[in-house]
């Protein structure tokens, strides 16, 4: 799995933080998405997945 995310898209929601905190953090100063891992591990794909559908921005793009 690979993941990427498009700041300009990202409306700084915290979604994905709460869903996958291992892979997505936030700005201090804007709450935009950072990516902390673009390669998770098989354990958080699930989670990975979730964050992607639940991103109110379509920020997260998930590829296999």
């Amino acid at each position: 799995m690979r993941v990427t995310v498009d700041e300009d898209k990202c409306c700084g929601a915290g979604s994905c933080v709460l869903v996958a905190p291992e892979v997505f953090d936030q700005r201090d100063e804007d709450g935009i998405v950072v990516l902390l891992n673009a390669e998770p591990g098989e354990g958080q794909h699930a989670a990975v997945r979730e964050a992607a559908v639940v991103c109110p921005g379509a920020a997260i793009e998930v590829s296999e």
